[in-house]
């Protein structure tokens, strides 16, 4: 106390002959009475007018009736004063504008250094700062001020605790302190993020006149009263920097010693006492001189070890001193004195000079005699965990002193388990999430997966079983009792799901590290991870993002990285409609009769399907009601019965209905439904026993979803689901792979002396297995749209009912037509609307997203070919089949003809959709590609050639005109080859021969030609078998077509 008394009368002795606030002004200030306000004297009022002038200007957060009146009587208290106007003036000034360039000045002083003299809020000062204060307007006024106390604050933040008094001579001259008072008192109203009172308060104790800055600074803010004084604490010194004359005498120093190691009561305001005077020791060391007073400290501090789980019990306070004296022993074992002068610092509340060296006694007995390394690891486990952890408990508890143990390897090294201690912990949390839980599961992981030392590769801590990870959960896994018995906090299912995502990307990323150390630590199994509801945790998650801190988003990305079917985009977006407005309309709509239905009953429903849908309907309508996480317990009913909604007589409206359940519990369950799912729509096949498939099956074979029933096929509400669960399943098949990959990294290492392979090629096999992956997950997503493509082909049933499946997007002018010509039909197959148009319309749709996702797939896909007419479908229903022009080129340079004919008749439909300069010099490249052809194929190669490609050409032309001249130059070269092969007795009697020899002798002739009536309708069939009478024939079909549509302007 005699410290501060003399601090305080320094700073205080320089402003005696000012006019300070009264207690009588300030309690009026602060309680806002006005009737107290208007008995202050002239000189008192002065003082506060900045904050008066403020309440009276600005618009008050109080609308109430007694404020006006109150509001009336400040103004007619600054009617008569003067001062007011210049206050007005202040406030009138662009403070947005003012705090832009103060922090312009604030970086340009970090840069360039303190002591710069560079201003950019004040340039230019051709006088002293008094007199260019007296002279300056009230904008200049605030940028004068501001830059001064800037300054200040700057040289305050880098003296390292060093006190000192800074020189101003705006704060110092007595003519203008007034008026520099009102700027300051403006400026830290106006700018509280720039200018924090605390801060201001600290840089006005080392001005002169500061205390009176500061008295009338927190009388015009009334609210700073507790922080401000916290300021001259803050700033107390320690005694290494006291005079000797300032520090205590032997006698003082005995008796505080003698205070600090009393033994307080078991209440708060003990343990408090008691964690202050042991940071007191800490701090001061000197207090501590002889052996005796030695002797006196390690006695209490033994009582403090020993009484400590007795003052937690008695006192009702979690954070006790045990925990603080587990943590600084812990720091000096593991020599951390910086982390122990901040933990002292911070307790006590000041900013204290603590030298390292200082504490190397305190070191040798906490180490040495009363908490050896191993004393600290057996007592941490001891230490009962705190209940309801969450981040509103502050202060030191057991869970900082774990962490550092953890992170120093004490446990392993002394062989003392761990694991027990933070299982307990994690299920006893709660929100809001405290910030040392999540730094605390990864050092314990890494504590788990790496030894200690090399030497002892088995010193590592023991990881959760996975009897305790379900039990967890219980409550969760399982369905009908989601909603019930929950024994754990979410946050404790939080954390523990985020550990074990941790562990397995942590295991699998030091697979090779722990190969290497001959080490291989168990990983979770795969029917433990099924029996997790991940994504139901997800939900839960995003709904507590503000209390779970980064968890939310920690988990979020170990799903990315190892889930990644659990994070597909249109999911997410599904979510979000069913978590939206509509949905909580929806539930405005629950009735008692939609939550009365039970999984029983619509069971029944479902029963009755062949003879009545009324009930099922009903049923169902209801369960759209639900929320997701209600709907669990209907899962197994709604999937199991699904085969038998394809039977013909469903209503469509029933498949529909179903659909949204599923999409809907696709947000909570996704893994377990698409199993079940699965499962339901295989094929019944009579006298067989069907195959019940497991999640890991489906994810190293993700084609067996396709292996559906048939009619699954051609219903497209049930269709939608198995592209959906086909998607998530190719998607999970990667991250299996990859993992199986990781995991197996070591098996290839004995074999690398065995490959055969260049000086320093060590990693050899990696790479092999590595492409081995990728050209499995290639094969097999190449198979998933093959299969696909070939679902969009009809039937021979369909083909028989007149289905055509030329193009997915039909001329309107062609389907006008059509209905006229069938008026008989009310509904026919071949319709735009019909269920073969739509599964289409769905695969393209899937299609699309794995073309954009990898390109390589479309690639490999048309280099492996498919039925040519399919190419009208994929070309108009595959928006990225623009990609296609990339290695169009490369798919024509193959030697496979079958090859070459593909990639020209994908390439003619690419230029009608997509008539672009790249489509253009692509078709150019496969016109003169066609003409080298001609000159090398035999006769029989040149037939099948030319004949499913001529038709391209057509479409060449009708894209791109200006390639009309060459590509009839090509038909007229093919037709002359062609005429030059045929017999000669042939010749003479073929017209189209003799037509396509008056075009090689007479070129000029077209014209001519072109009006012939046999040439316009088409030769006659002469019966000729030879092809290359038929290739005639072909070619002026094609040459016809050409010039009707030049002609027509088509």
């Amino acid at each position: 106390m005699k410290v501060l008394g003399a601090g305080s009368t320094v700073i205080m002795a320089e402003c005696t002959s000012l006019q300070f606030v009264s207690p009588f002004a300030f309690e009026a200030m602060q309680k806002v009475d006005v009737v107290r306000l208007a008995s202050l004297s002239d000189p008192e009022l002065r003082l506060l007018l900045p904050c008066l002038v403020r309440m009276a200007l600005c618009a008050p957060a109080d609308q109430s009736q007694s404020w006006a009146q109150d509001k009336k009587l400040i103004l007619r208290l600054l009617s008569g004063v003067e001062a007011v106007n210049s206050i007005v003036a202040l406030l009138s000034v662009d403070f947005h504008a003012l705090e832009q360039d103060a922090s312009k000045e604030q970086q340009l002083r970090h840069k360039l250094g303190g002591g710069s003299g560079e201003s950019i809020l004040v340039s230019q000062l051709q006088h002293g700062l008094t007199l260019e204060f007296e002279h300056s307007d009230s904008p200049r006024r605030l940028r004068l001020v501001l830059s001064e106390l800037l300054a200040i604050m700057n040289k305050v933040s880098e003296s390292s605790g060093e006190f000192f008094f800074k020189s101003s001579e705006l704060f110092e001259s007595p003519v203008y302190l007034e008026e520099a008072a009102d700027v300051l008192c403006i400026l830290q109203a106006e700018l509280p993020s720039l200018l924090p009172i605390v801060d201001v308060a600290e840089a006005l104790l080392h001005v002169r006149n500061g205390a009176w800055f500061l008295c009338l600074l927190v009388a015009n803010v009334p609210d700073s009263f507790n922080e401000a004084p916290n300021t001259q604490t803050h700033w107390a010194p320690s005694p290494h920097q006291l005079p000797p004359q300032c520090g205590p005498t032997e006698e003082e120093a005995e008796q505080l010693l003698q205070l600090m190691t009393s033994r307080p009561p078991a209440t708060p305001a003990g343990v408090r006492f008691v964690s202050l005077s042991f940071c007191m020791l800490l701090a001061f060391s000197t207090l501590v001189s002889t052996p005796e007073q030695e002797q006196l400290m390690v006695v209490w501090l033994s009582w403090m070890i020993k009484e400590e789980a007795y003052f937690e019990s008695t006192s009702g306070v979690s954070a006790s001193f045990g925990e603080m004296l587990l943590l600084v022993a812990m720091y000096f074992h593991s020599n951390q004195l910086s982390a122990i002068i901040d933990l002292v610092c911070s307790t006590l509340g000041m900013k204290i000079v603590i030298k390292p060296s200082s504490l190397s006694r305190m070191k040798t007995i906490f180490t040495q005699e009363i908490f050896t390394e191993q004393v600290v690891t057996a007592h941490a486990v001891r230490v009962p965990v705190t209940s309801n952890l969450s981040a509103n408990i502050t202060g030191f508890l057991p869970i900082h002193c774990i962490y550092q143990l953890l992170r120093s390897r004490s446990f392993t090294k002394h062989k003392v388990s761990i694991k027990d201690w933070i299982y307990r912990q994690l299920c006893e949390t709660s929100t809001p999430l405290h910030p040392q839980l999540l730094p605390l599961i990864d050092v314990y992981i890494n504590s788990i997966l790496t030894p200690a030392s090399k030497s002892n590769p088995e010193a590592t801590n023991q990881p959760v079983t996975e009897q305790e990870i379900l039990s967890i959960f219980q409550g969760v896994i399982g369905g009908d009792n989601i909603r019930l018995n929950q024994r754990f906090s979410i946050t404790a299912q939080l954390l523990v799901l985020y550990y074990i995502l941790s562990y397995e990307e942590a295991l699998l990323a030091n697979t090779k590290t722990l190969a290497a150390m001959q080490r291989k630590p168990k990983s979770y199994s795969s029917s433990l991870m099924d029996q997790i509801p991940i994504k139901f945790l997800i939900r839960q998650a995003q709904g507590l993002q503000q209390e779970l801190g980064g968890l939310h988003s920690a988990l979020l990305r170990l799903l990315a990285t190892n889930y990644p079917h659990l994070c597909i985009v249109d999911d997410w977006i599904c979510e979000e409609e069913i978590t939206g407005t509509d949905a909580l309309l929806r539930r405005m709509l629950l009735t008692n009769n939609a939550k009365n239905h039970s999984p029983k009953q619509l069971q029944e429903a479902f029963s009755a399907v062949p003879v009545s849908h009324t009930q099922v309907m009903q049923i169902l309508e209801h369960l759209t009601l639900l929320s997701a996480s209600e709907l669990i317990p209907y899962a197994e009913v709604l999937t199991s019965n699904m085969n038998q909604l394809l039977n013909s007589g469903v209503p469509r409206r029933i498949l529909q209905t179903v659909n949204k359940l599923w999409m809907v519990l696709n947000t909570v369950m996704p893994r377990r439904l698409w199993v079940m799912t699965v499962n339901a729509l295989q094929p019944s096949v009579k006298f067989v026993r069907q195959q019940k498939y497991t999640q890991n099956d489906l994810m190293i074979d993700p084609l067996i979803v396709l292996r559906c029933d048939q009619r699954v096929h051609r219903c497209p509400p049930l269709m939608d689901i198995t592209l959906h669960m086909l998607n998530g399943y190719l998607l999970a098949s990667k991250a299996y792979l990859s993992a199986h990959l990781k995991e197996t990294a070591e098996q290839d290492r004995p074999s690398q002396n065995n490959t055969i392979g260049l000086v320093g090629q060590t990693d050899g096999p990696e790479v092999t297995r590595e492409e081995l992956k990728n050209a499995l997950l290639a094969a097999q997503d190449s198979a998933a749209v093959q299969i696909l493509l070939e679902i969009c082909l009809p039937t021979e049933e369909e083909k028989a009912k007149g289905v055509n499946p030329d193009s997915l997007l039909r001329n309107v002018q062609s389907v006008i037509t059509t209905s006229a010509s069938n008026k008989g039909m009310e509904e026919g197959e071949d319709n735009l609307l019909c269920n073969l148009r739509e599964v289409q319309c769905l695969i393209c749709c899937l299609l699309h997203q794995m073309y954009i996702a990898d390109p390589n797939i479309a690639k490999l896909v048309h280099f492996q070919g498919y039925p040519c007419e399919l190419l009208p479908l994929t070309v108009a229903g595959i928006p990225s089949m623009h990609i296609c022009l990339d290695f169009i080129p490369e798919l024509i340079a193959q030697p496979e003809l079958e090859k070459q004919i593909f990639a020209i008749q994908l390439l003619s439909h690419l230029c009608i959709q997509y008539a672009l300069p790249k489509s253009l010099s692509v078709a150019r490249l496969a016109v003169n590609v066609m003409g080298t052809l001609l000159t090398v194929l035999t006769q029989a190669k040149r037939y099948a050639f030319f004949m499913p490609t001529l038709p391209s050409l057509v479409s060449f032309c009708r894209a791109f005109p200006p390639l009309y001249e060459d590509i009839m130059s090509l038909l007229i070269q093919i037709g002359q080859v062609c005429a030059s092969d045929v017999a000669t007795q042939t010749r003479d009697i073929d017209p189209i021969i003799t037509r396509l020899q008056q075009i090689k002798e007479k070129p000029s002739g077209w014209s001519g030609i072109c009006k012939d009536p046999s040439y316009k309708n088409g030769s006659g069939d002469t019966g000729s078998m030879d092809p290359d009478v038929q290739l005639c024939h072909c070619i002026e079909s094609t040459i016809i077509e050409i010039i009707n549509m030049s002609v027509s302007g088509i």
